[in-house]
C-alpha cells in the first residue's frame, strides 16, 4: 500500500466515529452504578451478554436453573442492599426467573430480573415467534414495576429506573424485558456513555413523623410486659447497633423471626425466644420491628396472641399500607428502620425505666425451663440419628464459628434448626422465609458464598434438596466454600408411609438409604456418609477447615420428624374413611 493510500485510510478510521451497542450498554449501565455480578443461565438470546460481562471484568455465576439463579439474585439483594441480578432466557427460562423473582418481592429483597425475549412485531400478532410470549405483561403482577427496552438509547435510564424501583421504600423484584433485536442495535459511543444514568441516593431517607414517635413511646412507656419483635426487615436495614442500643437501653424482651437471629445474639439475656409461646401470648404492648403480622405471627389474633384485644402494637415499617393490615395499630411509625430506630432512641433518652422485673423473670424461668428439657436431646449420640441429636451437633459448630452462614431449609429440618441452632452475628441465617418454600437452598448458599466469601453451611431437609440439588455441580465448578448436609430420613416428613395397594411407592417416600454425598463426588467435591452426631461433627468442621465443597450425607432416623413440621395444621387431611369392599 502507497504512503498516500496508507494516509488516507488512517484518515479515514480517525473520523470513524466509534460505536457501541444494547450487550456493553446494558454491561455499562450495571457496572456504573456499582453492580458487578450476575447469577444466570445462558442461552438464546443472552449468551453473549454473559460472554462480554465476564469479559468486561463482571462476575458471572453459571446455573444449572434459572429458578435457583433468581434465588441467589434475591439473596444476594438481602446482603448487600444492592439489588442482585438475575439474567435469563426467554419464555420457559424467564418463567423459571420469575418464580424467585415473586419470591423476592413477597420477601421484600431487592433484585432485577433481566430476560431476553422474542421480537414484539411477532409476538403481538401472535405469529408464532421462538419462545413467543407477552413477558412485561406476565411479570408485572408479581414484582414491583416491570419495564420493557426497545431501543438502546433507553437502557440506561431503563436500568436507572429498576435499581431505584428494587431499594427504595419497601424493597422488591423488578422485571426488565430486553427483546433479542435490543441487543444489536448501534449507536455512537460518546452518545451512548451520555444515556447512561448512575443512579443517586437510590433509596433515600424516610424519616418518620416526631408525632408517631411521641405515640409510639407514650404507648411503650405505659406497657408492663413489652415485647420487641425483630423481623428479617430489621436485619435488611443494616442499622445492628442502633437496634441493639434500643433493645439494651429499653430492657425490653425480644423475639426474632428466622432471619432476624443474630442481630443481638440468640444467648443474649433479653432473647425470649426460648419462650415464644408465653410471650406473644402474655405480652401487653408489642413493639414490631421489620415484621409483618402476617400468617408467621398468626395474623396478630388467634389463640397464640392470648385474649381477643389483649394486645396494643406499635409497628415501624417502611409502607404504610401494611399498618392495620390485620389488627390495628395503636402506633404506627411509618419510615425506613434507620431513621425510625433513631429517633426512638433521641426520644427515650437515658432514663429509660426497665420492666417490670415480675415480666422479666417470669420470661427468664420459662427460657430456663425450655433450655434444659432440650439439652438432653441434643447430647443424643445415637445411630440412625434423630433431628435433635444431628442438630446439636450442628449447634456448637454454629457456635465456634460465628462468621460462617448457616442456610436452612426443609420442613422437620427447618423448624428445629430455627429453635435449636443459635445465630450470633446478624444476617447469617437464610432460610425459606415469607412463603415457606422449598428450593431456596442451593441458590442461597451460592450466593451468599460469593457475596460475602465466608463459609456457607447449607442444612437441608433431604425433600428440600431435591428441588436444588444438581446445582452442586455449580458449587464445585467456582470451588465454592459450602458444606451441605442433607438430613436424609428417607422421605417427605417421614420415611415410612406406605401405598395401601402394594402399587407403588408411598407419595412421600424416597428411595431408601439414598447416597447424597456421592453427587458431591461425582463432580469433584467431597462426599461424606455420617450416621452418628459424633460423624456429623467431625465431617463438617473438617469441611468448613478445608473450604473445599462439601456434601455429608447425614442418616437420620426415618421415622423421625412429623407431618408438615410445625405447621401440620395448615395441610388438611381427610376424615373420610371408605368401607371395606
Amino acid at each position: 500500500m502507497s504512503a498516500l493510500a496508507q494516509r488516507i485510510v488512517e484518515d479515514h478510521a480517525a473520523v470513524e466515529p466509534e460505536i457501541t451497542d444494547g450487550f456493553h450498554l446494558v454491561i455499562d449501565a450495571l457496572k456504573l452504578n456499582d453492580i458487578n455480578t450476575i447469577y444466570g443461565v445462558p442461552g438464546i438470546p443472552i449468551t453473549d451478554l454473559g460472554r462480554l460481562a465476564q469479559a468486561a471484568g463482571m462476575r458471572v455465576i453459571s446455573f444449572r436453573h434459572e429458578q435457583h439463579a433468581g434465588n441467589a439474585a434475591a439473596i444476594a439483594g438481602f446482603l448487600t442492599q444492592k439489588p442482585g441480578i438475575c439474567l435469563t432466557v426467554s419464555a420457559p427460562g424467564f418463567l423459571n426467573g420469575l418464580t424467585a423473582l415473586a419470591n423476592a418481592t413477597t420477601n421484600c429483597f431487592p433484585m432485577i430480573l433481566i430476560s431476553g425475549s422474542s421480537e414484539r412485531e411477532i409476538v403481538d400478532l401472535q405469529q408464532g415467534d421462538y419462545e413467543e410470549m407477552d413477558q412485561l405483561a406476565i411479570a408485572k403482577p408479581l414484582c414491583k414495576a416491570a419495564f420493557r427496552v426497545l431501543h438502546a438509547a433507553d437502557i440506561g435510564i431503563a436500568v436507572a429506573r429498576a435499581i431505584r424501583a428494587a431499594v427504595s421504600g419497601r424493597p422488591g423484584g423488578v422485571y426488565l424485558d430486553l427483546p433479542a433485536k435490543l441487543f444489536s442495535q448501534t449507536m455512537d459511543a460518546e452518545a451512548g456513555a451520555k444515556s447512561l444514568v448512575k443512579v443517586i441516593d437510590a433509596a433515600p431517607a424516610q424519616l418518620p413523623a416526631p408525632d408517631a414517635i411521641k405515640r409510639a413511646l407514650d404507648v411503650l412507656r405505659q406497657a408492663k410486659r413489652p415485647l420487641i419483635v425483630l423481623g428479617k426487615g430489621a436485619a435488611y436495614a443494616q442499622a445492628d447497633d442502633a437496634i441493639r442500643d434500643l433493645v439494651e437501653r429499653s430492657g425490653i424482651p425480644y423475639v426474632p423471626m428466622s432471619m432476624a437471629k443474630g442481630l443481638l445474639p440468640d444467648t443474649h439475656a433479653q432473647s425470649a425466644g426460648a419462650a415464644r409461646s408465653l410471650v406473644l401470648k402474655e405480652a401487653d404492648v408489642v413493639l414490631l420491628v421489620g415484621a409483618r403480622l402476617n400468617w408467621l405471627l398468626s395474623h396478630g389474633k388467634g389463640k397464640t396472641w392470648g385474649a381477643p384485644g389483649s394486645k396494643k402494637f406499635i409497628q415501624i415499617d417502611i409502607e404504610p399500607r401494611e399498618m392495620d393490615s390485620n389488627v390495628e395499630i395503636v402506633a404506627p411509625v411509618v419510615g425506613d428502620i434507620a431513621s425510625c430506630v433513631a429517633a426512638l432512641l433521641v426520644g427515650m433518652g437515658q432514663g429509660w425505666a426497665a420492666p417490670p422485673a415480675a415480666w422479666t423473670d417470669a420470661i427468664a424461668a420459662k427460657r430456663d425451663e425450655n433450655l434444659a428439657k432440650m439439652a438432653g436431646k441434643l447430647r443424643k449420640n445415637a445411630a440412625p440419628m434423630d433431628f435433635h441429636g444431628a442438630l446439636g451437633a450442628l449447634k456448637t459448630i454454629i457456635q465456634q464459628r460465628p462468621d460462617a452462614i448457616l442456610v436452612n431449609e426443609g420442613a422437620n429440618t427447618l423448624d428445629l434448626a430455627r429453635g435449636i441452632i443459635d445465630m450470633h452475628r446478624p444476617r447469617k441465617r437464610l432460610d425459606v422465609g415469607t412463603w415457606g418454600i422449598m428450593g431456596i437452598g442451593m441458590g442461597y448458599a451460592i450466593a451468599a458464598a460469593v457475596e460475602t466469601g465466608h463459609p456457607v453451611l447449607a442444612v437441608e431437609g433431604d425433600s428440600a434438596f431435591g428441588f436444588s440439588g444438581m446445582e452442586v455441580e455449580t458449587i464445585c465448578r467456582y470451588n465454592l466454600p459450602i458444606c451441605i448436609v442433607v438430613f436424609n430420613n428417607n422421605g417427605i416428613y417421614r420415611g415410612t408411609d406406605i401405598d395401601p395397594t402394594g402399587r407403588d411407592p408411598a407419595t412421600t417416600v424416597f428411595v431408601a438409604d439414598s447416597r447424597y454425598d456421592r453427587m458431591m463426588e461425582a463432580f469433584g467435591g467431597v462426599g461424606v456418609h455420617a450416621t452418628t452426631p459424633d460423624e456429623l461433627s467431625q465431617a463438617v468442621n473438617a469441611a468448613m477447615d478445608s473450604g473445599r465443597p462439601t456434601l455429608i450425607n447425614a442418616v437420620i432416623d426415618p421415622a423421625a420428624g412429623t407431618e408438615s413440621g410445625n405447621i401440620g395444621s395448615l395441610n388438611p387431611q381427610s376424615t373420610v374413611r371408605k368401607k371395606p369392599a
